[in-house]
């Protein structure tokens, strides 16, 4: 998945800005980086690529807040809520700030608020946009999240100390007059420090720094949960639902943590093909055996039938066959029909024509109510007939000759 993560410039921007960039393949390393005017930002390329707009810590104010109750993000009262919550807490006039919810904040439950300059933020999305670099998330440089790390930037001339967990966001000038400030913090706390001010930093607090690069750091932030892009400078919700199905895709076809997954999913399917067409063989075995089963025992009975066709129609007619030339009663044979019919219908009812055919018996004229063809119907079903209405007409046949 190819990101592009651009930094925010703490300026107004001009047409001769430089943004700070970080161009990733694999979400986790910088392919490459620098600084260039908009117009000649890298575009990022391939299935899921996206541009993130990073806002430096200097840009964004952090503040806890406490729910309402029932307020949740998505509610159509959220940001006017914020500003109400927030009203004594921003330094400007909340119609100038920008506010973004912490993602997963519930009502009556604390949440962090993040805060920028409205106006600030729409002119750098803008010039990005106008250089034909539309960003799709905004993330901030430091989140209020996960365990606490110290990070040392910017330049000797105007470093910075960043220190954020989950209780904050909290940038201090990197002296020793700010330590005081700093929260307390064990020996195995992570430290960061961009090479620029590595030799300060191991000079306001002598212990071990690791060494990282602002793209480094970039791209790392482009990872988080946040997302600021939220009231007014949200996309529309089917736009960014499709982007995050096409992220998350991306992520699962090409990224190497998810191979295991993928060669599961592959050994999953080949293992269902296979016992779908062990099963599909196993009953198509067990339903040719039952045929010739049915056909043997048609040639074994009727040794003249040398031809199976269709082995129960073939047989019916042979044993239909077999009883005209016996004598032997049927249930399809007009006496059978005419005794069971007398003692269905209704006692004083007789039909006024009667017509047999096929093993069929049409009676007419019993004029039979509703409830009473349900009752005919009952009993003729118990000895083994069925009855049905055709207009006036009754039909009564042997069920197994329906």
């Amino acid at each position: 998945m190819s990101t592009l993560v651009v930094s925010l410039p703490a300026g107004p921007v001009t047409g001769a800005t430089e943004w700070g960039f970080a161009l990733t393949e694999d979400g986790r390393t910088p392919a490459d980086h620098g600084r260039a005017p908009a117009a000649l930002l890298p575009v990022p390329r391939g299935a899921g690529a996206e541009i993130v707009a990073l806002l430096p810590v200097e840009a964004v104010s952090w503040h806890r807040v406490e729910l309402p109750k029932g307020l949740a993000p998505g509610t159509p009262r959220l940001r006017a809520a914020l500003e109400g919550l927030l009203e004594e807490q921003l330094l400007d006039d909340p119609d100038a700030v920008h506010l973004a919810l912490e993602p997963g904040a519930r009502g009556g439950a604390p949440a962090w608020v993040a805060a920028c300059d409205r106006a600030w933020l729409r002119q750098a999305l803008q010039a990005l946009e106008g250089a034909g670099r539309t960003v799709t998330r905004i993330v901030p440089e430091f989140a209020p999240e996960g365990p606490l790390a110290f990070s040392a930037i910017g330049e000797p001339e105007h470093a910075t100390l960043v220190a954020s967990s989950d209780e904050g966001v909290l940038a201090l000038p990197l002296a020793a007059s700010a330590l005081s400030l700093l929260p307390a913090a064990p020996e195995d706390t992570p430290r960061f420090t961009e090479p620029a001010v590595a030799a300060l930093a191991e000079q306001v607090i002598p212990r071990p720094w690791t060494l990282q690069q602002a793209a480094q750091r970039w791209v790392l932030s482009a990872r988080t949960r946040w997302d600021l892009a939220q009231f007014d400078f949200a996309s529309s919700s089917r736009a960014r639902a499709m982007k995050k199905l096409a992220t998350g895709w991306t992520e699962v076809l090409r990224s190497p943590a998810w191979r295991p997954a993928r060669w599961g999913a592959v050994l999953l399917v080949l293992v269902n093909v296979v016992g779908v067409n062990a099963l599909a063989w196993k009953e198509r075995a067990s339903l040719d055996s039952q045929r010739e089963t049915v056909s043997r025992t048609l040639r074994d009975t009727f040794p003249q039938v040398r031809v199976v066709v269709d082995a129960p129609v073939q047989m019916e007619r042979e044993v239909a066959t077999l009883r005209q030339q016996t004598g032997a009663a049927s249930p399809r044979d007009l006496d059978a029909l005419l005794g069971a019919l007398a003692v269905a219908v209704p006692p004083g009812r007789a039909p006024t024509g009667l017509e047999y055919s096929s093993g069929q018996l049409r009676a007419s004229g019993l004029s039979l109510t509703a409830d009473e063809l349900r009752n005919v119907s009952t009993q003729l079903h118990a000895l083994g007939y069925s009855a049905s209405a055709d207009g006036p007409v009754l039909l009564v046949a042997a069920e197994d000759a329906r």
